[in-house]
This record gives C-alpha cells, sequence and structure tokens, in this order.
C-alpha cells in the first residue's frame, strides 16, 4: 500500500510526477482551486477583520471526499500545487479539507521543474505551508473581491447591467484610454530631412545626413526652407572633418520571465498572452516524449526573476562550447539583474535539460507548442552567450555653416545573435523625430558599410534629396507593449496579465484591430471617466502599484495583511457612499440637441444604451422615436441613415429596415412604434447540443451587437451560457465537462480544449 500522497492541481502534472515516483506514492489531482469564496455574495465579514467565507466551488464536493479518502490511507501527505501565491492558497485549501489528516503528517513542496531531480529534490525537503504567502494570496482574493462586487453594482444602476470594474483590470484600461486621448489630441507636424549622397575615388558611394546648421540640429519645417538649404549647398565643397571608428558592444537579453516571455511571444509568435501561458504550462507540467513518457520541458513559467541555477549554467555553458566553440562562451557566466521587488525563489524561465534540444522534441509537439519551446530555448541559450561586436564608423563633413554625418556599423563578431535577437516594439514617433518611413531609412543607412576614408579627404556631392516627413502619434498599445507597460509601472503581477487583457476585450472596453493594436470603445471610456471621478485613487497607477508593494510585505511577513485591508477600505469605503450620490446616471442623462423629432417635433436627446449613444424623443413613452447619429470632426451631430433591405414587414407591408439592438443588428418595420414588427437577421444556427449549465436548452450560434459570433444556450435570459469558441459534443477526458470548445487560428489550427480553465485538457484535431 502507498505510504505517501502527493496532490497537484493538475491531472498533466500529475501524470508526469507518477512517471518518476515508486509504488510507494499515490498522485491526485485537485483541477485547480477547491474552495473560493461564494459566487453570488460577497463573501467578506468586513466588520470582523475581513474574514473571509470560503465555500467548496461548485463540481469539487466528490473530489475532496475523495481526497479525504485517501488522506486518510498514508502516513504523508505532499502538497505540491504551483510554487506561488496561488499554489500555496490552493494548498491551505486543501490542508483545511483533510479533517482526519494530523496536521504534522501534511507537508508543503516545492517544484520548480518536473524533472526527476525536481521532484527528489523537492520531497528531500519538505516543509510547511507558508501562512504569509496564503495571507499574501488572500488579501489580494480580498480586495479584488471588494472592488468588483461593490464598484461593478454602482455601473449596473448608472450604465448598464453586465458592466465590472477590478482593481487592476481597470487601470489597464485607463491607460489605454490615456494613449487614445493622447493620439486624438495629437497635432501632426510637417519636417524635412536632407540627404546627400557623396562620393570618393574607391567605392562605395555612401549616405550623410544633414546633422546641424549654425551648431544647432538641423530644425526644417518647410519645403521652401529645404529647397532654399538644397540650393545654397549644391556648389559647395565636400571635406572629411573627421573620422571617428569605434567598436560598440551589444549584449544578450537576460532569460524569460513571465513577462518578457508574453512580450516576446506576441511580437515574434504572434501569441496572445492567455494563448503563451496556456501553452507554457503544458511544458512545464509534461508533453509526451515518445517511449519517455511525459516529460517537463520547462521551470516554472510564473517568475519574475532571472535568476539561474549552477547546475543549469554550468550544462548550458557546455552546450555553447560542444556546439558554437569557445570563442561564444564568456569567461564567467552571465548574471542579470532582476526588477525590485523580484521573488527570486524561482528561476527564470529555462529548459530543464540542455538534452532535450528542440529539434530531438519537434516531433513529439504540436506546432505552437514547439514555437514556444524554441523561443525560450534560444533565448536561454543566448542568455549565456558572449555579446555581439560591431566596427562602428562615422564621418563629420562641413559645408559653410552646415555639418552632415554618416555613420556605418559592421558586424566584427556576431557572438549572442548567432542564436537569438530580441524583438522590438514599435517605436512612438515624437514631435521632433522620424516617421515611420524615416526611421526604416535610418536604420538602413546605419547598418550600411562606409569607405576608408581619412581626414581631409575630398568628397564628391552625387545628388542632394530633400524629403518630407510628419510627426506620427505614439502608437497605441499592442499587447506585448500594455503588458511591458504594467510590468514597468508595476501593477499587478505578470501571472495575471493574461486574465487583465481577455477581460477587457471581452467586455469589450477594448477592441483589437488587424494590426494587433488595442483601442478603447465608447464604452470603455465612459466607464473610465465614471470610475476616475468617483475613485481617484482605485484608479490611480502610483495607487495600485503601491498595492502591490504592500502585498510583498505581508509575504515577507512585514504586515498583517488585515492592517492592509483596513488601510485600503477606509477611504474605499467613504468614496463608494459618495459616487452612490454623485457618480453621474447615464441611464438617466439626457443631453439636449437642435434635432426635431421627425414624429412629434420635440428636440430630441442624446441619451445612453447597450450600443453607446443614440438620439432619442424626450417624449418617451408618448413617443418611442429613436435615431442612430454620428459625430463629425467638429463635434456636430448629424442623423446616420438607417438602411432598408429589401423586405417587407409581414403584419403591415412596409419596408423593413436594419436596426441595431441589444443583440446587434436585427430588422425592424420602418412604421415603429404604430408597428413593432420584428425579426432576426439571421437566423440563430442550432448546435445540436444540450446548453452544460441549464441541462435544457440548446446551444446556438449567435453574434453579438459588434457582429463577433458567439455560442449561446436559447433559454437566455433564464441561462447565461455564452462561449466565443465553438462547443463541441463531449465529454472532457480529463475532468468529464459535458463539452470542449474549439478554436481555429492561422499558427496553431484547429485546437480543442476543455472550456475549464483548471482542468487544462488540449489537442491539436484536424481540419
Amino acid at each position: 500500500m502507498a505510504k505517501s500522497l502527493i496532490i497537484v492541481e493538475s491531472p498533466a502534472k500529475a501524470k508526469t510526477i507518477k512517471k518518476y515516483l515508486g509504488a510507494g506514492f499515490t498522485v491526485k489531482a485537485s483541477v485547480g482551486h477547491v474552495k473560493d469564496l461564494p459566487e453570488h455574495r460577497l463573501g467578506i465579514d468586513i466588520a470582523h477583520d475581513f474574514a473571509p467565507e470560503y465555500v467548496p466551488i461548485n463540481g469539487k464536493r466528490k473530489l475532496l471526499q475523495e481526497l479525504r479518502a485517501e488522506a486518510e490511507k498514508v502516513e504523508r501527505v505532499y502538497l505540491a500545487p504551483d510554487p506561488d501565491r496561488e499554489g500555496e492558497a490552493i494548498a491551505w485549501h486543501i490542508a483545511s479539507e483533510l479533517h482526519r489528516t494530523s496536521p504534522d503528517h501534511i507537508y508543503r513542496i516545492l517544484l520548480h521543474e518536473i524533472t526527476k531531480k525536481g521532484i527528489t529534490e523537492a520531497l528531500q525537503q519538505p516543509g510547511r505551508i507558508d501562512e504569509h504567502k496564503v495571507s499574501a494570496q488572500q488579501a489580494r482574493r480580498l480586495l479584488d473581491r471588494l472592488v468588483g462586487y461593490k464598484i461593478s453594482p454602482l455601473l449596473w444602476q448608472k450604465v448598464q447591467r453586465g458592466l465590472s470594474a477590478g482593481r487592476v483590470q481597470s487601470v489597464a484600461l485607463r491607460i489605454i484610454c490615456e494613449r487614445e486621448q493622447e493620439i486624438q489630441a495629437f497635432q501632426t507636424q510637417e519636417y524635412w530631412t536632407i540627404d546627400a549622397a557623396m562620393a570618393v575615388a574607391d567605392p562605395p558611394p555612401f549616405q550623410a545626413r544633414l546633422h546641424t546648421i549654425s551648431e544647432k540640429k538641423a530644425d526644417i519645417t518647410t519645403a521652401e526652407a529645404a529647397h532654399h538649404i538644397v540650393a545654397d549647398l549644391q556648389a559647395a565643397r565636400y571635406t572629411v572633418a573627421e573620422v571617428k571608428k569605434t567598436t560598440r558592444r551589444r549584449n544578450p537579453a537576460p532569460p524569460f520571465t513571465t513577462s518578457t516571455l508574453q512580450q516576446e511571444a506576441a511580437r515574434k509568435l504572434g501569441f496572445q498572452p492567455r494563448r503563451t501561458m496556456q501553452l507554457a504550462q503544458q511544458l512545464y507540467e509534461g508533453i509526451e516524449i515518445g517511449n519517455e513518457g511525459s516529460v517537463g520541458l520547462i521551470t516554472y513559467m510564473r517568475t519574475d526573476s532571472t535568476r539561474v541555477s549552477n547546475e543549469a549554467l554550468d550544462a548550458v555553458r557546455h552546450f555553447i562550447e560542444g556546439q558554437y566553440g569557445k570563442n561564444y562562451i564568456p569567461g564567467k557566466p552571465n548574471t542579470y539583474r532582476s526588477k525590485k521587488g523580484a521573488q527570486d525563489a524561482h528561476e527564470a524561465i529555462r529548459p530543464t535539460s540542455m538534452e532535450y534540444t528542440p529539434e530531438r522534441v519537434r516531433r513529439y509537439l504540436r506546432r505552437d507548442v514547439f514555437q514556444l519551446y524554441s523561443l525560450i530555448w534560444d533565448r536561454f541559450v543566448a542568455s549565456q552567450m558572449v555579446p555581439a561586436l560591431f566596427d562602428q564608423t562615422a564621418f563629420e563633413i562641413p559645408v559653410r555653416e552646415a555639418m552632415f554625418r554618416a555613420t556605418g556599423q559592421q558586424i566584427k563578431f556576431d557572438g549572442f545573435m548567432k542564436v537569438y535577437i530580441e524583438g522590438r516594439d514599435e517605436r512612438a514617433a515624437q514631435a521632433n523625430g522620424a516617421d515611420e518611413e524615416g526611421d526604416e531609412d535610418e536604420s538602413r543607412e546605419n547598418e550600411g558599410m562606409l569607405p576608408d576614408l581619412q581626414k581631409g579627404d575630398a568628397l564628391q556631392l552625387l545628388s542632394m534629396d530633400p524629403r518630407q516627413h510628419f510627426t506620427q502619434p505614439p502608437p497605441r498599445y499592442t499587447q506585448a507593449s500594455l503588458i511591458k507597460e504594467l510590468d514597468e509601472k508595476g501593477i499587478g503581477r505578470p501571472s495575471t496579465y493574461a486574465t487583465i487583457i481577455s477581460n477587457i476585450l471581452d467586455r469589450e472596453y477594448v477592441v483589437q484591430d488587424e494590426r494587433r493594436s488595442l483601442a478603447a470603445t465608447d464604452l470603455g471610456f465612459l466607464v473610465t471617466d465614471l470610475l476616475v471621478e468617483s475613485f481617484p485613487d482605485i484608479l490611480n497607477v502610483e495607487f495600485t502599484a503601491g498595492m502591490e508593494t504592500e502585498l510583498d510585505k505581508i509575504e515577507e511577513g512585514k504586515e498583517a495583511w488585515t492592517k492592509a485591508m483596513k488601510r485600503f477600505y477606509t477611504p474605499f469605503s467613504r468614496d463608494l457612499k459618495k459616487a452612490a450620490k454623485e457618480m453621474r446616471d447615464v441611464k438617466r442623462q439626457e443631453v439636449p440637441t437642435d434635432i426635431a423629432c421627425d414624429k412629434c417635433g420635440a428636440m430630441m436627446v442624446v441619451k445612453w444604451g447597450r450600443n453607446g449613444e443614440f438620439l432619442a424623443c424626450p417624449r418617451y413613452p408618448e413617443c418611442k422615436n429613436t435615431k442612430n447619429f454620428k459625430r463629425n470632426e467638429k463635434g456636430e451631430l448629424h442623423i446616420a441613415k438607417e438602411e432598408e433591405v429589401n423586405e417587407t414587414c409581414e403584419q403591415c407591408g412596409r419596408q423593413m429596415q436594419l436596426k441595431w439592438g441589444k443583440y446587434g443588428k436585427f430588422l425592424g418595420c420602418s412604421g415603429y412604434p404604430e408597428c413593432t414588427n420584428i425579426r432576426p437577421l439571421e437566423k440563430p444556427v442550432d448546435l445540436g447540443i444540450k446548453c452544460p449549465e441549464c441541462k435544457e436548452g440548446n446551444l446556438k450560434e449567435r453574434k453579438s451587437r459588434r457582429g463577433k459570433v458567439f455560442y449561446g444556450c436559447d433559454r437566455y435570459p433564464e441561462c447565461k451560457f455564452a462561449s466565443w469558441d465553438r462547443p463541441v459534443a463531449g465529454p472532457c477526458p480529463n475532468c468529464n465537462d459535458p463539452i470542449l470548445v474549439e478554436k481555429v487560428t492561422k499558427r496553431a489550427g484547429r485546437v480543442r480544449r476543455c472550456r475549464r480553465k483548471e482542468c487544462g485538457y488540449s489537442i491539436q484535431v484536424d481540419e
């Protein structure tokens, strides 16, 4: 009989661990959290030191009984959820449910990598549940619950049901809105550059750019000024006044943290953060590698540390020497400084073994999993290689009061660049900088090769090219650049970024265009304005970052979590009471206009509805006339023409019109309000699958009010089940959930997975 029980949070993780253990161990999975705050009420006793009420999660009672029964059969219980605050809380909740097991027989082990070595070391050094970590996670959970459950109902009351606010989510939305305001307020300015093509007796010709005039930066704002300078300098004599030659070093980037992995996977692979973390979780928990069975290929992927173990450093240095030669290895291992406040208990994200090269495991991995593993592998290997060296040359060429400058560089030694080059975000163009086209040209010039010139050499002017440019506004955030901004400002934790971005997209506070840029919607702006007006502290970047510091202090045992909660809640409750009275009531807000109602003649007003602003007759309900409108550049309102369709109303014979409503576009009679006939633009497609929530309705394909396809129960609003991914008849092989969901992407193809995040089941399927 087994003497020890190991409890982890995922079936995949359990499968990999079993491979390395003998008959004396039983391994069970909790399938994520087992207890949480109640779903439909606050669950926090504010008056009694914020005492939380934890209840078993729906569907977990039977599992908890099984875990208790298994715990009674063994001498020791090892709790092995992920080695972070959330994992510590999962372990704490499981321990609280093992009623008949002595606490002395319950141990906590931390698996930083799921390999034989990692599991053996963890079992040799068992510890106890870290109460400080649990307190920090509990404080985070309660803070988020208070913000969400106290502010969201205000938004329902003042704007519309279904809206949500979040302690970190709303700050991320504010950052996107403020960038959008910067873009809208940006005043484009014209500027000119002048490039001269020059040559000497020996090629190659080269380009030099006008740099200064009268020892001041060349600031040319009109075509007239640019052409005047060209005319003045065309006939001048050009001589090299100074030649500067230097060697420049470019250092490798550190190995991945959670944040940098999400950013780089977005830049180089086009992966959204949520997908990156799902794939990384699979690589950490174990991938089937032929006859070897399930193998954990990377270390724990939720980390903000760049530290690497000595054993891993020795292994990667040995690999680099064998693969690339001794001249690619630095004299001593490269070390990198982690950001302030990093949890250094974890290592950086790296391969668990240098034996599992991407080439060796490629045939066992799905394309997207292989791409991410290769990215992690290359970044780790490059991080321990020598810098790249460049020979850089600069010429200064004075002519009259002007100074031209030419720069060029050549790779002298590729170093780490032989393996990996870090991706870059789109740069914001500054008011006195170059536009995208100019930046691209300048980068080409800087990478070019210059002729071997000496001071005093005479030059021949081949041509002089004045070019017009326009300054560009700062770019919209992408998911990668937003994560970078949040991380640099210390807002939230990298492990939460994927969820934050998914939330603001799913709530339609933000939309993502074909270039993957994030733009705030009217609803996003409205919610942000209301929250900033009523909760200036909660929506403050510095305040939110400061709360992360408070949570770190709780984890370190330097602060009692109840004190931090009181310090937060006192001003928060005051703002809540004030907001309940003073927050703008958008539902009832009516802005007068000079547009007359074509039904009764009254001056129409602007109101807010589920689909944003619209014109309505102020004499409602006597007159129910409404109109969509558009604003021109001056902010003036113009009625949007309603689109008539080639269909007649079956009730009164009038023409039908295309209209917008709660569920998006629909057909409505042009005789409204005398005739109230409506019908859907497209009939919902029945999938032939029973709803997994209510077990009564059928799932149907529908469209959101913004035209995005989703799947919902036909018993709505009694049943509110909805999914963006297409449901497929189950059950899930891991957790027996009645349905799976399916999604098709260009990079990963068709992927079928469990809809329950905590399950983690995912498989690639044929088209």
